[in-house]
């Protein structure tokens, strides 16, 4: 409260000292260094320069394979078999990929796309029906719940040889042999996704879930609009694997795809090599186009990928 003093005629009414405002000081902001580094001892720095020795070594280990592959699809048939070797061809053959397409003995356009049809309607499918039962199980209470668990993760222990027979004969007698169904039904099931969603949605808030039911969503609708979207690192990745697979797989195709018109990518790139006069040029080119769309997929997914894991090592 401000206090004031009576003066004499004509002086006005003043403050006193006692009701003046402090006066605030702003200190300097403290200076930080721009280049702060920080000291290492010879012992860290040591293992600091080990450790990027390693992963060097490791990476060219790892490149070494592709810088093979893309270095004999470039080369002629003496580079590629000739005792000398050379670390990169002299002229570089670009015309093997267009022989690759031109070759009339092996249907190599035609391999690749059935194989990215088979790969994709595969993929989509396995995730689906991998995911609604691996939700099933974790999440909608029944009685035999834990009794068809145990079912699926006893499939993974059967050795595929077992049942490769029965299955083809199975294929055989629907007539699906040569066709691209006898490729994509038969490996519509994966148990091992099965078992990788239960373990992810058993993890997976509750909280979200009663908020869907509150908002009068069952069972599906909970699965399709709030658990599916909240886990899409996680089937980024179940897909990649599968899709990965799918795409590699080669004693299934060999065996059902009887005619040319239904070989898948694996398949053609056996015939190079079973052929009498093999052609390597060819082969490695063909091998180099093939390796592309999952190479794509790998780095179009490979953030997702990377969630995915990290979200199963936490959680499991």
């Amino acid at each position: 409260m401000t206090r004031s003093v009576t003066t004499p005629a004509g002086a006005g009414t003043r403050r006193t000292k006692d009701s003046r405002a402090p006066r605030v000081r702003v200190l300097p902001a403290a200076r930080v260094p721009r280049d702060r580094r920080v000291r290492r001892g010879p012992a860290e720095r040591v293992g600091v320069g080990l450790r990027a020795t390693i992963l060097l070594l490791g990476s060219l280990v790892f490149l070494l394979p592709f810088y093979l592959l893309v270095r004999n699809a470039l080369a002629t048939r003496l580079e590629i078999a000739g005792r000398r070797f050379t670390v990169w061809p002299k002229t570089l053959q670009w015309r093997n990929f267009s022989e690759v397409f031109g070759n009339d003995a092996i249907p190599f356009a035609r391999s690749l796309l059935n194989s990215t049809v088979v790969s994709v309607v595969q993929t989509t499918l396995t995730v689906a029906l991998a995911a609604m039962a691996g939700y099933g199980l974790a999440r909608i209470p029944f009685r035999f719940s834990g009794l068809i668990t145990g079912i699926v993760l006893a499939t993974l222990m059967i050795p595929a040889a077992v049942t490769f027979v029965p299955t083809f004969v199975m294929v055989s007698s629907l007539g699906w042999v040569s066709s691209l169904r006898g490729l994509i039904v038969p490996g519509l099931f994966s148990a091992l996704a099965v078992f990788l969603f239960r373990q992810q949605f058993s993890d997976f808030p509750r909280d979200l879930e009663e908020a869907g039911r509150i908002d009068g969503l069952g069972y599906f609708g909970v699965f399709w609009r709030v658990v599916l979207p909240n886990s899409g690192p996680f089937v980024a990745a179940v897909s990649a694997i599968t899709f990965l697979g799918s795409w590699n797989a080669f004693l299934w195709p060999l065996v059902i795809g009887q005619d040319p018109s239904s070989w898948t990518v694996q398949v053609a790139l056996s015939a190079y090599t079973t052929s009498q006069s093999p052609n390597y040029s060819q082969l490695f080119a063909a091998a180099t186009i093939a390796i592309l769309p999952v190479l794509i997929l790998f780095l179009a997914l490979q953030r997702f990928i990377r969630q995915g894991y990290e979200s199963t090592g936490s959680t499991g």
